[in-house]
């Protein structure tokens, strides 16, 4: 097996990088799989192409291979993730690749997924084919970002998103917060829903806003998991959250409340409870994650009042910041999260700017925590 360090041809980088855009083709739909492309190339020919589209479905190296036929053989293989090498809903993916006849297999990164986690690159090496491993990494690594959080940590990758003006408020001091920013950012909010696996909420908004957080302003094949944080069980039955549930447009209720009763006001099709254990009224929002990554959530967008964003920022467990800037002035209103209060300016946690970008008239920046 060649090294992680082998400097890769010119021809390596563009095959790789056609398998990863390849590999966003399926950025909606894979949940709870990761996102992955494969490129098959003999003689400098690409001869196959193909990308995983849905959980259950054939993985990215079936699909070119199928596509390849006989001229797999010999060729290069180029995936964006190590090939599988466990069975699970579909064969695994390393014996596809050594039947097909493939010479060399070059994969963007390891797998972090315990099953796998190098036993696939080591299965392709010992029938034969040259194997490297790390080329384009980190582009490979922002693509399964969620994935690789929830394979290694037990937890989503938790993206808070939040609309603030250049005063610093998300909203009015009676709770309104519609409409801070224009139409071009919201249309770019519903980009990163449909790319979540899990749009998490709490009450605050429910009551704010009566959100029913479905993608809508984007064309997207699958809407993602809503979730509410109702520790003490007072959603209402009326709740656009709740009336627009149905099994295409799932909504998972979590609370600390144990009374089946009560849990039958609002358990339809579509809508389902999940109750967790909860200290002084509050279920830990270490819990809370840990049991969204026991259901496959590999990304998690979090569109929330102050409270639960300040909860979620304290304990240290939100990964990046989606912030839209409005340039406007709203005055006396409300911050977008509730944080304790700081000994000193030095003790403020830092933030790195991953992204900048302008979307209509709002300032769009991608933060996380230097």
């Amino acid at each position: 097996m060649t090294a992680a360090a082998e400097r890769f041809s010119a021809a390596d980088h563009a095959h790789m990088a056609m398998a990863l855009r390849l590999a966003r083709r399926g950025l909606h739909t894979t949940t709870p799989n990761p996102r992955v492309g494969c490129v098959l190339v003999r003689a400098a020919e690409v001869v196959g192409r193909g990308w995983h589209e849905r959980a259950g479905a054939p993985h990215a190296e079936v699909n070119a291979l199928r596509e390849a036929g006989a001229r797999a053989h010999g060729a290069t293989a180029y995936v964006t993730l190590e090939p599988c090498s466990h069975h699970g809903r579909t064969p695994p993916c390393a014996d596809a690749l050594i039947e097909a006849g493939v010479a060399r297999v070059v994969a963007a990164m390891q797998d972090p997924n315990p099953l796998v986690a190098g036993q696939g690159l080591a299965r392709l090496a010992a029938a034969g084919v040259d194997v490297a491993c790390g080329l384009l990494t980190g582009e490979a690594e922002e693509l399964n970002i969620g994935f690789i959080r929830r394979m290694r940590s037990g937890r989503p990758w938790v993206r808070a998103k939040m609309a603030v003006s250049l005063d610093g408020r998300s909203a009015l001091a009676d709770g309104r917060s519609q409409w801070l920013t224009g139409a071009p950012a919201r249309r770019d909010g519903h980009r990163w829903r449909a790319r979540a696996c899990a749009i998490l909420t709490g009450m605050g908004t429910i009551r704010a806003d009566d959100p029913e957080l479905t993608v809508r302003e984007v064309p997207t094949t699958r809407q993602p998991l809503r979730v509410v944080l109702d520790a003490r069980l007072e959603l209402s039955e009326t709740a656009r959250l709740v009336s627009s549930a149905r099994p295409d447009r799932p909504v998972l209720v979590v609370t600390a409340v144990e009374d089946e009763a009560r849990h039958g006001r609002l358990r339809r099709p579509g809508l389902d409870l999940l109750c967790l254990p909860a200290a002084h009224g509050r279920i830990a929002p270490a819990v809370l994650l840990s049991a969204l990554a026991g259901r496959g959530v590999n990304e998690l967008h979090v569109e929330a009042g102050a409270r639960l964003t300040g909860v979620l920022l304290a304990a240290g467990l939100v990964d990046e910041l989606l912030l839209y800037q409005a340039l406007c002035l709203v005055g006396d209103g409300r911050g977008i999260a509730d944080l304790p209060a700081l000994p000193a300016l030095g003790d403020a946690p830092r933030l790195r700017l991953v992204e900048q970008r302008w979307v209509g008239g709002d300032l769009r920046l991608r933060l996380r925590p230097a």
